[in-house]
């Protein structure tokens, strides 16, 4: 490799400091002003300028010793979760997904309803949740978000009891995220999808101001607010960007090569092959640095790196994830994958772009 790259050590306790704070935060798709601002915050505590698009998008620009072309990593902070369809005549709540997930992982779940001027608590129940009362007409429920609704924490007993509270149809309703991260290294959770990832952007952007090292072309990071429903990076990216790597969550089940450790890079997709010579080059930087890593397909997936080609952007395109388990139900990683994350962006952005004269795959 036609550089002076170095690997450089990632402060992990930042990184778990501000996955920790993130996920206490909610924002599904549409409902993410607070966690924008929060990233906002923590990019002026490092020191670094930003820009902030209309809907929330989130862009740093770093120069490089090179500025006439550009590379951008892109990672989302929105995440999956609900809105409220219907007021019951019990008083209870429809529901329907933000974002594609399963309401199998949306029973039991606590939840925030965020009505116009204030929030209330809840729990999402299956319509037969006593089994008490209903026997083993429980175990023949259908999973659906046809069955489930939200039973809220305050005296309800009818519709107008719910209405009266200033509920309506629209509202946003979010999911507790749960983390528990212990001496294992393993943090379960919900929505670490993405901001496991938003962690692991901020440390590799905490690692390079840290270390005084300047990216080799002008590096633009992102944080889009709508992934979740296909859009995320599909705009706000300039001409001059000419490789586009996405952070996002790495499915591990049976059939799968990713991995709760080290990296896990997508060579396709749903969408169909990533550039392969970008592949190459993040597997390389993967080998040369010993950063543990793993190439994978993705069977039922999109991204923020998909939202960018089909926004009609001309740019070379990967995927680099961090592996884990029951992707967009109870999530689970190692802390050992996020940190292999970090380190590789570290070193990506000390690489030679791929179109440069001499650059090395």
């Amino acid at each position: 490799m036609t550089t002076d790259m170095r690997p450089l050590p990632v402060d992990e306790d930042y990184l778990h400091r501000c996955l920790l704070e993130m996920l206490a935060i909610p924002s599904p798709t549409g409902f993410t002003d607070e966690i924008v601002r929060y990233i906002c915050r923590e990019l002026e505590d490092l020191g670094v300028s930003y820009t902030l698009g209309r809907r929330g998008t989130i862009k740093v620009s770093l120069p490089g010793r090179s500025n006439d072309r550009g590379r951008a990593i892109a990672n989302h902070l929105d995440t999956i979760g609900a809105a409220v369809t219907a007021i019951k005549p019990s008083g209870r709540l429809a529901l329907k997904p933000v974002g594609t997930w399963s309401s199998r992982f949306a029973e039991g779940g606590r939840v925030t309803v965020f009505a116009g001027t204030a929030s209330y608590r809840g729990q999402v129940l299956p319509l037969l949740a006593s089994g008490h009362a209903f026997n083993e007409q429980i175990d023949q429920l259908p999973v659906g978000w046809s069955q489930v609704e939200v039973r809220l924490n305050q005296p309800v007993h009818d519709a107008r009891d719910t209405a009266a509270l200033g509920i309506s149809p629209g509202d946003f309703v979010a999911f507790d995220s749960d983390p528990e991260w212990d001496a294992s290294g393993y943090i379960t959770a919900r929505h670490l999808d993405n901001k496991a990832g938003a962690a692991a952007c901020l440390a590799a952007l905490k690692t390079l101001l840290d270390h005084g090292v300047t990216p080799a072309v002008e590096l633009q990071l992102m944080f889009t607010v709508t992934e979740e429903i296909g859009t995320g990076a599909g705009t706000f990216l300039d001409a001059r960007v000419s490789e586009f790597v996405g952070i996002d969550i790495g499915p591990v089940a049976p059939g799968q090569n990713a991995r709760e450790t080290g990296v896990t890079l997508c060579a396709q997709d749903t969408s169909g092959p990533f550039d392969r010579e970008l592949l190459q080059r993040l597997r390389g930087l993967c080998r040369d640095h010993a950063i543990g890593h793993q190439t994978d397909v993705f069977r039922y997936y999109y991204s923020d790196a998909n939202s960018a080609i089909v926004a009609g952007h001309d740019v070379r395109h990967a995927l680099v994830t961090f592996g884990t388990d029951a992707t967009h139900g109870y999530e689970r990683t190692h802390r050992d994958s996020l940190a292999s994350v970090a380190r590789l962006l570290a070193v990506y952005a000390q690489a030679p772009l791929l179109d440069d004269p001499g650059a090395d795959p």
